[in-house]
């Protein structure tokens, strides 16, 4: 089987930049990898995601709870895997994704009480790694961004790319609590965390990347 190296943090966090850059410079390197982002806005199988952030669901996130949302996303999955990539990742292939089943793991256990969050994480990765038959990561990179910093990030997206926020990045509490969830995540998973931030400022897209590329290159 191949490698699957996930990125994962709240929205604005820097995933998909990341993940670019960890992509680029293995594939100048000579190794055999694609990239992987979810979800697959467009794709037939997104659709009920793109209902619910887009709010046709329900104007806040906890108007879908955690369980309805996460399968959205994991039907989103499991068809990509069966369209895509599974035959490469099979073959041995490196694959490097922006999210993951790791994002039902931090969003969606973050709309549950601290008590139901083991029950729910159970059944989440035995929905999506054992009876979907996912594969699981070799590694998680999880990019923690302080979430008065998250909100800045988003808000200067936005009016960069003249598009609307989704149910998800406009609920400020939301994503504090999706960094908390993350937090416990790090530790109960053994997530590899990058610390996005210091001295209440963003390190440089750089400086990240150095520290993440020294990180997947111990797996390959």
């Amino acid at each position: 089987m191949g490698t699957l190296i996930v990125f994962e943090g709240t929205d604005g966090s820097g995933k998909a930049t990341q993940a670019r850059l960890l992509l680029e410079r293995l594939r100048r390197e000579g190794v055999d990898c694609r990239a992987l982002t979810f979800p697959r806005y467009g794709e037939p199988s997104a659709a009920p995601v793109e209902l619910y952030l887009r709010g046709a669901l329900g104007d806040k996130p906890d108007d879908v709870n955690a369980y309805a949302a996460s399968a959205f996303y994991a039907v989103d999955r499991y068809c990509s895997y069966k369209q895509d990539w599974g035959g490469f990742y099979e073959r041995g292939g490196v694959l490097i994704a922006d999210r993951y089943v790791t994002s039902n793991a931090v969003h969606q256990a973050s709309k549950l009480p601290a008590s139901e969050r083991g029950a729910f994480l159970d059944w989440l990765f035995g929905f999506e790694y054992g009876l979907l038959g996912l594969p699981e990561p070799a590694a998680v990179f999880y990019l923690d961004v302080p979430t008065e910093l998250t909100g800045r990030l988003l808000r200067t997206r936005e009016a960069a790319t003249q598009t609307d926020a989704d149910i998800h990045e406009r609920d400020e509490a939301y994503l504090r609590a999706c960094r908390e969830t993350g937090e416990e995540l790090v530790a109960r998973c053994g997530w590899r965390r990058v610390d996005c931030a210091r001295g209440g400022a963003m390190r440089s897209v750089e400086n990240i990347h150095e520290e993440i590329y020294r990180g997947a290159r111990e797996l390959l």
